[in-house]
């Protein structure tokens, strides 16, 4: 077990003044079967209260609005959590009886349709098909489709961008957590295997000594449901362990985005963030 403190600071930078602005956050992680939220608070500037509730995927948001003139808006979410290692558990579902579940319940069925974000090209439809061709069970298919595309994509920022999709992605061999998430989704749900999104943070320094604070930054990876749900760290090649905190779940990340919101007066506005990790235990 680890305890990790974040603190994430986001917003938006305005030219010139936004006359009101209409957000919602998810910034804030909520306690799992892994992980055990200690603390966790989101202060908005300029000042505005906040309506929290949980979305249909079950990740905590935070609704507002700043209704006053302001030339910069500003989030700092600051998190203690503590978490544990999330191992494969061992399943023996076949294909026929993860067939009957998933058409069975409305969770399993949405987390198979594609998304205009994940939809494969046909290159990744075959790399899916054959990894289930090779393997007895779901859960040993699921596991080899991520292992494939994490090694095929390379991390590489700057050659996509919020709006790439899997398709873009992998035409171009490299993308950053987002893309390669997404083309993992992708290939799982052509398989017949329900995935999700994951949003959340990864803490980059595995040796890291206790109270080290460590730049970071926000992290995508996937959770496939093979008798359970199951998680995967494809951008990086590693299973789900102490350094992941979950945020939020979501078909894409389109559904989890740590800031949107709209706002009127300005015409332009630039984006900032900055993610601090520290292990304390």
């Amino acid at each position: 077990m680890s305890r990790l403190r974040i603190k994430h600071v986001t917003g938006f930078q305005y030219e010139g003044e936004a006359k009101a602005s209409y957000n919602e956050a998810r910034m804030l992680p909520a306690s799992t079967e892994n992980q055990f939220v200690l603390s966790s608070n989101l202060r908005i500037e300029p000042n505005s209260g906040a309506h929290e509730y949980l979305d249909y995927w079950g990740s905590r948001v935070s609704s507002f609005e700043v209704l006053q003139p302001h030339r910069q808006l500003s989030l700092t979410a600051t998190s203690l959590i503590e978490v544990r290692p999330s191992p494969h558990l061992p399943h023996d579902l076949s294909w026929d009886d993860l067939h009957d579940a998933a058409t069975r319940r409305s969770e399993f069925v949405e987390q198979l349709e594609q998304t205009p974000l994940t939809a494969p090209p046909p290159e990744v439809v075959e790399l899916a098909a054959a990894a289930v061709a090779d393997t007895a069970t779901p859960c040993e298919a699921a596991l080899r489709i991520g292992e494939e595309i994490g090694d095929r994509v390379k991390y590489l920022r700057g050659v996509t961008n919020v709006k790439s999709t899997a398709a873009d992605a992998w035409a171009a061999g490299a993308g950053v957590c987002q893309d390669i998430a997404h083309i993992t989704l992708g290939a799982l749900r052509s398989a017949g295997i329900p995935a999700r999104y994951v949003s959340g943070y990864l803490h980059p320094k595995p040796a890291a000594p206790l109270h080290e604070t460590i730049v970071g930054e926000s992290h995508a990876w996937v959770e496939y449901f093979c008798g359970g749900w199951s998680g995967y760290d494809p951008t990086n090649l590693i299973d789900i362990g102490e350094r992941h905190v979950v945020v939020g779940h979501g078909r894409d990340y389109n559904d989890v985005p740590p800031l949107r919101g709209v706002y009127g007066g300005s015409r332009t506005s630039k984006l900032f963030v900055t993610v601090e990790i520290t292990r304390e235990a």
